[in-house]
């Protein structure tokens, strides 16, 4: 433990996947032990775990991967006390204690794998503390002469939601309805007592209580959570379950026509029977427009519809082009170089601009490249004018950029990048210089 922790030594944010690896090797190690050996797995546990939060002081975790680690650390501890014959309300004190005091936020949302890591008992004797101090919370008084202020209804909030977890977890419908009836219902909750009531094969009052929650997610638009999410399509699988499918097909249509690509095409197609699928795609393609060009061009690109996307770039403008990630424009150049070269040099284009107008002087030589191949397609499409216009243009706008400049005038005087050995040519060269050979 103490080699892998290496106490003293500050790990940068960069190595602490790394780290959080070796770590990782050192709990396999205790938790092969659990089953031979849980009263020493446990005891191991426990002196990791003060390690790790002596550590925390010593690493730069932006990535959250210690904190993580930790979590697991927390629930591999509570399946070996549980497995050495621990009392469980003791176990279930000691977490709520870490809990109470966690100045790392390692216990932040604990709660939902320690739920998974009790077994039947130990959930229980959490349940019953967490339900006294939500008990308490909802009982609080002020003091003489002092106000209620907001820690009591903060607290109140808090033990519900754990509350919530674990009645989830034990899959106790009864007591979580009770408990909103106490709270107020929300989006969330609605989802969750219909996720229930489909574990227990009772549809029609999921439907319901999906309804109840859309309705809500509805009054609140701007809210952060995913509910409204997994409650449409909860919405539209009850339905189709209820024998209502063309309601499903109906709704999923609505919200395909609202925001048209490939995830509200992918919903639509799921609820569509095999039998009537080619007519729901031409109807489907036939009603995708709008402005979102991301949306657009992935949804073509990824039904093969070469033609669509074809007309969808020749109509859009080099603006707007510009303003669409990467990530969407070159897998369509790449899928259009071969049938609409001149369109591809479009987008070619487009991703270079888009990285020199934004100055983004760490992506210069990936801009070359964009316009490398774009000038490839404009001389292959015989549109040589538009490549002669575009070099014009960055003469014109980008002339002080020091940094991409040289190279760029290389590319327009013909010296472009291919005639430049590839990574992997450099790599295999240097490799066979250092052994006598020049052979790959």
């Amino acid at each position: 433990m103490e080699v892998a922790l290496n106490p003293g030594a500050f790990i940068p944010d960069r190595a602490c996947y790394a780290f959080v690896i070796e770590l990782e090797e050192v709990a396999a190690g205790i938790g092969k032990l659990s089953g031979a050996d849980p009263v020493r797995a446990t005891a191991l546990y426990e002196t990791f775990l003060a390690g790790c939060y002596e550590k925390a002081e010593e690493l730069d975790d932006s990535s959250g991967s210690f904190g993580q680690f930790v979590g697991e650390l927390i629930c591999g501890w509570i399946k070996a006390r549980q497995a050495s014959g621990a009392e469980a309300n003791e176990t279930a004190a000691i977490l709520l204690a870490r809990m109470d005091d966690d100045p790392y936020g390692f216990c932040y949302q604990i709660e939902k794998d320690a739920a998974k890591a009790f077994d039947k008992a130990g959930l229980a004797a959490f349940e019953r503390q967490i339900q006294a101090r939500f008990e308490a919370a909802a009982t609080a008084k002020p003091a003489p002469g002092k106000a209620l202020g907001h820690e009591p209804e903060y607290l109140l909030r808090h033990w519900s939601e754990l509350l919530r977890t674990i009645y989830l977890a034990q899959k106790n419908l009864a007591a979580y309805i009770v408990l909103t009836s106490r709270t107020g219902v929300t989006a969330g909750d609605c989802h969750a007592v219909a996720t229930m009531l489909v574990a227990r094969r009772e549809p029609d009052e999921a439907l319901v209580w999906v309804e109840r929650g859309i309705a809500i997610d509805r009054e609140h638009p701007y809210a952060c959570t995913t509910a409204g999410y997994h409650l449409t399509g909860l919405h539209r699988e009850l339905l189709t379950r209820l024998g209502r499918g063309n309601e499903a097909i109906e709704a999923a249509w609505v919200d395909f026509r609202k925001h048209p690509g490939k995830y509200s095409y992918d919903e639509l197609m799921k609820f569509v029977p095999k039998s009537e699928r080619t007519a729901w795609h031409e109807r489907a393609m036939d009603a995708a427009k709008g402005d979102d060009l991301h949306s657009l061009i992935g949804l073509f690109r990824d039904t093969k519809e070469m033609k669509r996307l074809a007309e969808l770039v020749r109509g859009a403008t080099d603006e707007a082009l510009e303003q669409t990630s990467h990530h969407t424009t070159e897998p369509a150049a790449k899928k259009l170089e071969k049938a609409e070269p001149g369109l591809a040099a479009r987008l070619w284009r487009a991703q270079g601009m888009r990285i020199v107008n934004k100055s983004k002087s760490k992506y210069y030589e990936a801009a070359l490249t964009n316009f490398e191949r774009a000038q490839r397609c404009y001389e292959r499409a015989g549109l040589g004018a538009e490549w002669a216009d575009t070099v014009r243009h960055i003469r014109a706008a980008h002339h002080r950029k020091t940094g991409f400049m040289p190279g760029f005038e290389a590319l327009a005087a013909g010296r472009g990048q291919e005639g430049e050995p590839s990574f992997l040519e450099r790599a295999k060269t240097r490799w066979g210089v250092q052994h006598g050979r020049n052979d790959s």
